[in-house]
C-alpha cells in the first residue's frame, strides 16, 4: 500500500532532476563552460534531494520542520523557474519545454500527498476493526429498518381489519334501523287508521261500558336492565300499590305524563313490575 504513493513521487522527482540538470547544462553551457553548468545543475538537484531526505527523516520520527520544508519548496520552485526560463528563451520546441516545466512542483506535491498518507495510515488490525464496526452498524440499521417495516405492516393490517369490522357493524346497524323504522311506520299507520285502530283497541283491553281505551304504540328506545339483586330481593307490588305509584308519577306534572314517560320514571325510581302489569295499572288509573 505504501508503494502506491511513494513510487509516483520518486519517479516524478527523478524525471524533474534529470530535466533540471539537462536544461541547466544546455542553457548555461553556451555562456559558461559546461563543467560549471553541470555543477550548477547538480547543486540545484542536490539541494533539493538533501532537503527531501531530511524531510523524510523527520517524518519517520514523527516530527516536522517548517524551515526545511520551506527550503525544499524553494529548490522546487527554483527548478521550475529554470525550466520556465529555458522554455521562454528557447528558439525551438518552446511549447514542449514549457509543458514539462511543472514537473518539479508536481514532484513536491506528490511527496506532500505521500506524507499525508503516512500520517493517516492505519494498521491492518485497526482497519479490520473499523470494517467490523461499520458492518455491525450497517447490520443494526438494516434490522431496525426491517423491524419498523414489519411493525408498520402489522399496524396497517390491524387498522384495516378494525375498519372493515366497524364498517360491517355500521351496515348491520343501518339495516336494523331501517327495518325497525319500517315496522314502526307500519304500526303508526295501523294505529292511525280508523278501522284498524278500532280493531286493535278492541283486542288490547277488556271492553268497559262507555270507555274505549286508546291503543298505545310499544316503547321503542333504550332500556336500563335491572340489577339481579333487585329482581330477586324486591317484593312484588300489589295491584293497589302499583296503581297508587303509577297515578302519583302520572300526575306529578301538568299536563299529565304519557305512558312512555311514566314507565321511564317508574323504572328510574327503582320499582319493579312487568310490562303487562304496568300497562294494566295505567289503564286502570286513566279509566
Amino acid at each position: 500500500m505504501r508503494a502506491k504513493t511513494v513510487l509516483p513521487a520518486v519517479a516524478m522527482t527523478a524525471v524533474s532532476m534529470v530535466l533540471t540538470l539537462a536544461v541547466v547544462v544546455m542553457w548555461l553551457g553556451t555562456a559558461v563552460p559546461w563543467p560549471v553548468a553541470l555543477v550548477v545543475g547538480l547543486g540545484i538537484d542536490g539541494g533539493w534531494l538533501a532537503t527531501l531526505a531530511y524531510e523524510r527523516r523527520l517524518a519517520a520520527q514523527g516530527d516536522h520542520n517548517r524551515a526545511v520544508t520551506a527550503v525544499g519548496w524553494s529548490f522546487g520552485i527554483l527548478a521550475a523557474g529554470v525550466l520556465i526560463a529555458h522554455a521562454l528563451t528557447a528558439e525551438h520546441s518552446a511549447g514542449a519545454w514549457l509543458a514539462v516545466a511543472w514537473l518539479p512542483i508536481a514532484a513536491k506535491a506528490l511527496w506532500l500527498v505521500h506524507a499525508m498518507w503516512e500520517r493517516t495510515a492505519l494498521t491492518t488490525v485497526a482497519l479490520d476493526a473499523i470494517r467490523g464496526i461499520q458492518q455491525e452498524a450497517r447490520d443494526e440499521a438494516a434490522v431496525a429498518r426491517a423491524r419498523l417495516r414489519a411493525e408498520a405492516a402489522t399496524e396497517e393490517t390491524r387498522l384495516t381489519a378494525v375498519t372493515e369490522a366497524g364498517a360491517r357493524v355500521a351496515r348491520v346497524q343501518a339495516r336494523t334501523a331501517q327495518t325497525l323504522s319500517s315496522a314502526w311506520s307500519t304500526l303508526e299507520t295501523a294505529r292511525a287508521g280508523e278501522e284498524t285502530g278500532r280493531a286493535l283497541t278492541s283486542v288490547t283491553a277488556r271492553v268497559t261500558p262507555g270507555v274505549t281505551p286508546r291503543w298505545e304504540l310499544p316503547v321503542w328506545g333504550p332500556t336500563e336492565p335491572l340489577a339481579t339483586r333487585s329482581l330477586e330481593s324486591a317484593p312484588a307490588l300489589t295491584d293497589e300499590a302499583l296503581d297508587v305509584i303509577v297515578d302519583e308519577i302520572r300526575t306529578s306534572e301538568t299536563p299529565a305524563l304519557s305512558y312512555r314517560e311514566m314507565a321511564a320514571r317508574f323504572r328510574a325510581a327503582g320499582h319493579a313490575a312487568s310490562e303487562m302489569r304496568l300497562r294494566a295499572a295505567w289503564k286502570r288509573v286513566v279509566a
